[in-house]
């Protein structure tokens, strides 16, 4: 009876673990990584077409993306999931597969240009996707689920996305049986729309997530949407636009929320009908599976504006944007507005083409309303970024730049806190993942000091044997060292400092001879055609 930390170790993407118990192999998550990687990853312990079953705690890619990778190695298991995780990764699977094949197209059309040798493939397929939706097996909150003789499962509301849960399992060997509670993402309390979330009483093992594992946030929704007000009345006032990159599942209905609010009591002054944009074929789908599942996962506040006959999540003036032509239109109208685009941390989707037409207008504001990892464009844009590429042009970050703090779909320090002190008896064991590297490592050192468990934080590769209570590996990273991260990041510095060396010398260069002039930018931009790739 193992568990093997395969991902999302000392970083925050990615989440994947594995367990093995009386012959079955098992995954606990199969995410995307998103974002820089600070260390390596091991392999899947066992062959994809071995796994024999994936327990999914809800549908955001990088926790759910890297399912359809999994089914074109071979598995052909079973996925157990919420109904409503199930409905939100029929469509955001399919969105993924998408994405991986345009960029492989993209990338084989710059080769066939540059009269290369075209070897992009997407890491997998429109295909691959829908088979591994045909694996999950749709599951209720609260009911012990028999998966085998010796394995069995829960799960219970988590409050992080419409359908997301932690997840009891139960596995039996040599006559022993030991439980385990993977939390998956533990929900922030008070959010708009869903449930907060709910505990478990009892484990032998937690496995649980660390994101905000160092600070404090606290959702006020009155200041939240007098925040987002004032940043709307602003940027409309001079005549801009307010661009949200928002990730579509969970944080853009959460937006839609306090806009409605908002346009109800007519905060904004002047603008009473003002258009919202949601820009993104995936969140409108998945508003759609929202509203559907608002009897079993939304909150007491949201049912009641149910009840009185008011959609939560609608108003007079949005406009949902499906089609290609409908995005571009968007930018060629005058009208002040407020887009609502993914992906949440602009790496990529339609969020990229209203950047492009935005960032550098001096009237309008970007504003950023969730995580955003590290090496992520949003996260270098939140960061003071002056210039960034989009689409092969240089653009001036000339816009307003607002964070607006609170809104978050992961617990704070005192909602993990809560979540874990909740169990009536301490576990054996806390493994604390899914949190950056200092992150994950000051929050064992609080559970360990102040509270009394028995917490780490594993490496990848790193495997714990259940019925010892013991480690037959812990692993050390295997690749990045955070010396070697530093480093890293000294040598970015330099790069940024060779940037604005160079545009000192261009500006020095004005009034020399146009043929000079045309040989220096053709110079400037064979360097960047090798290096933007």
């Amino acid at each position: 009876m193992e568990l093997i930390f395969v991902r999302a170790n000392h970083e925050v993407t990615g989440s994947c673990h594995y367990l093995y118990s009386n012959g079955k192999h098992i995954l606990i998550d199969c995410g995307m990584e998103q974002g820089t990687d600070v260390f390596e990853n091991i392999e899947l312990p066992v062959s994809e077409a071995l796994i024999d079953y994936v327990f999914l705690t809800h549908a955001h890619i990088d926790h759910s993306g890297l399912l359809p990778l999994l089914y074109a190695r071979g598995f052909r298991g079973k996925i157990y999931a919420t109904e409503a995780t199930m409905n939100l990764c029929s469509i955001m699977l399919r969105d993924s597969a998408h994405i991986q094949m345009q960029e492989a197209e993209w990338k084989n059309r710059k080769a066939k240009r540059n009269k290369q040798i075209q070897v992009a493939d997407p890491i997998y397929t429109m295909q691959d996707a829908d088979g591994v939706i045909r694996q999950i097996i749709p599951c209720v909150y609260g009911k012990e689920i028999k998966v085998s003789d010796d394995i069995k499962i829960r799960f219970t509301d988590i409050g992080h996305l419409l359908g997301s849960a932690s997840i009891e399992v139960w596995l039996t060997e040599q006559a022993e049986t030991k439980k385990i509670v993977f939390s998956g993402d533990i929900g922030n309390k008070n959010q708009p729309l869903i449930r907060d979330p709910r505990y478990t009483e009892t484990a032998d093992y937690v496995v649980m997530e660390s994101t905000y594992g160092d600070r404090y946030h606290t959702i006020d929704k009155v200041n939240y949407i007098n925040e987002l007000t004032e940043i709307i009345q602003k940027t409309f006032d001079r005549g801009g636009n307010v661009v949200i990159p928002s990730f579509a599942v969970g944080r853009t209905q959460e937006i839609l929320y306090f806009l409605r609010k908002i346009k109800a009591d007519r905060l904004v002054q002047g603008y009473s009908n003002f258009p919202v944009y949601v820009d993104s074929p995936l969140a409108v789908e998945a508003t759609e599976i929202f509203q559907k599942n608002n009897q079993t996962c939304f909150d007491e506040e949201a049912l009641e504006l149910v009840h009185k006959g008011i959609n939560p999540i609608s108003f007079p003036g949005l406009r949902l944007s499906i089609t290609s032509e409908e995005s571009k239109a968007i930018n060629f109208d005058d009208t002040p507005k407020v887009i609502i685009s993914a992906s949440g941390m602009c790496e990529a989707g339609r969020i990229r083409h209203h950047l492009k037409h935005n960032l550098w207008r001096t009237d309008s504001a970007v504003v950023f309303v969730g995580y955003q990892a590290n090496g992520t464009l949003g996260r270098m844009i939140l960061d003071g970024l002056k210039e960034v590429r989009l689409f092969g042009e240089t653009v001036e970050v000339n816009a307003s730049i607002y964070k607006i703090q609170g809104l978050s779909g992961h617990a704070d320090k005192q909602g993990l806190l809560d979540w874990v002190n909740a169990f009536s008896q301490k576990p054996q064991k806390v493994f604390v993942v899914h949190g950056e590297d200092t992150v994950s490592e000051a929050f064992v050192q609080c559970l360990n000091t102040e509270y009394g468990h028995e917490a780490v934080a594993p490496y990848s590769g790193s495997r714990f044997n259940l019925l010892t209570n013991s480690f037959t590996l812990f692993a050390e990273p295997v690749t990045l060292k955070k010396a070697e991260v530093r480093r890293i990041s000294e040598v970015f510095k330099r790069l940024l400092a060779a940037h604005q060396r160079l545009l000192g010398v261009i500006q020095r260069n004005e009034g020399v001879a146009n043929k000079d002039l045309a040989k220096f930018a053709d110079q400037i931009n064979s360097l960047c055609d090798k290096w933007d790739r």
